[in-house]
């Protein structure tokens, strides 16, 4: 007698079909390049996924739950030089209709101290909030214009409290702080961000360090932010964190005595200095702002019926430009 398993013939009959019309299939992904990658049952890779239950067999798309622009995708020229330009502004409805506003999505623009959603993501895939994190030389910045807390080497304090001063203040040495102990270095953390926002999606994008400080080989797009903020906010931690408004903590010196620090949340709407319209709450996000980078938000805001709303402006020529364009585009949400 043969013995015959109906899960294994269903699947090779389903495969089979799907060779024939799709082979090889063309993957239309968030990028620019387009990838050829023929059908294959047993890959993680390919373009769909097996459900099986025992009522019914589904194929989901890669992509399912991403919002793709489905007018402006192309990289174009950024807004002429003034008071009010910026290079890239972006409006999401992440479980509704999709992309509300798109300018220049895949304008690819320096993304500053936004780059530390990431670094955040790395860092809670790949260790514990309680995990104590302990300073080396390369945590020491002496540049006056750079925002930072002051560590020496030796101080040390948990990931916890790394991730509030990280995105609440955007303090540069605590990136590096935790890029150096979960990473090991400044360049192997960075592989980690690489890879990481690969897997999200986000391949118009290169990070060279945690923090985000000019690097003409660190950079990004609205699109790919959206992309990796998406992932971002589906922690209850980070979601937590960027919508605290004031946060104070006491970590440790090297030879044990306590050093305290207190801080405000850089974002405007926050602090309510900007407002958002009436029917829309603003979570929270992350500023980032330098001179090559310009004024850059990206932000996770909620309707009157607590849906989900990302929004993303990168280079505005000043940071008030691009606080009016986010207050703006909030408009659009009903």
């Amino acid at each position: 007698m043969i013995h015959c398993d109906i899960n294994k013939a269903l699947k090779y009959a389903v495969s089979v079909l799907l060779m024939t019309a799709f082979s090889p299939l063309l993957l239309c992904g968030c990028a620019e390049k387009q990838v050829m990658l023929p059908f294959d049952i047993s890959s993680s890779e390919t373009a769909f996924t097996f459900e099986t239950s025992n009522e019914n067999n589904t194929v989901e798309p890669f992509a399912a739950g991403i919002a793709v622009p489905d007018g402006d995708l192309e990289s174009g020229e950024e807004l002429p030089s003034g008071p009010d330009s910026y290079g890239s502004a972006i409006l999401v409805d992440t479980a509704g209709s999709g992309f509300l506003y798109s300018r220049n999505a895949l304008a690819v623009l320096y993304p500053a101290s936004m780059t530390k959603i990431l670094t955040a993501i790395v860092a809670l895939k790949n260790s514990s909030p309680d995990a104590v994190l302990t300073a080396d030389d390369s945590c020491v910045f002496t540049e006056g214009d750079v925002q930072k807390i002051g560590l020496k080497p030796g101080d040390s304090m948990t990931l916890d409290q790394a991730l509030h001063l990280l995105l609440i203040y955007s303090a540069n040495d605590v990136a590096q702080l935790i890029a150096v102990n979960i990473g090991g270095s400044t360049e192997g953390f960075a592989d980690m961000m690489n890879e990481e926002a690969k897997r999200l999606g986000a391949t118009n994008s290169h990070f060279v360090n945690p923090h985000g400080l000019q690097d003409e080989n660190h950079y990004t797009t609205a699109y790919d932010m959206y992309l990796l903020f998406n992932e971002a906010v589906k922690s209850e931690e980070i979601v937590q964190v960027i919508g605290t408004v004031n946060y104070s903590t006491v970590y440790r010196h090297a030879d044990g005595s306590e050093a305290s620090f207190s801080c405000d949340n850089t974002n405007r709407f926050l602090k309510g200095s900007a407002v958002a319209p009436m029917n829309v709450n603003v979570v929270g996000g992350k500023t980032g702002t330098t001179l090559a980078a310009g004024g850059c938000l990206v932000m996770l805001s909620r309707d009157s019926g607590g849906n989900n709303y990302i929004s993303c402006v990168m280079k505005g020529s000043t940071i008030d430009t691009t606080y009016d364009k986010t207050a703006s585009m909030l408009s659009l949400i009903n």
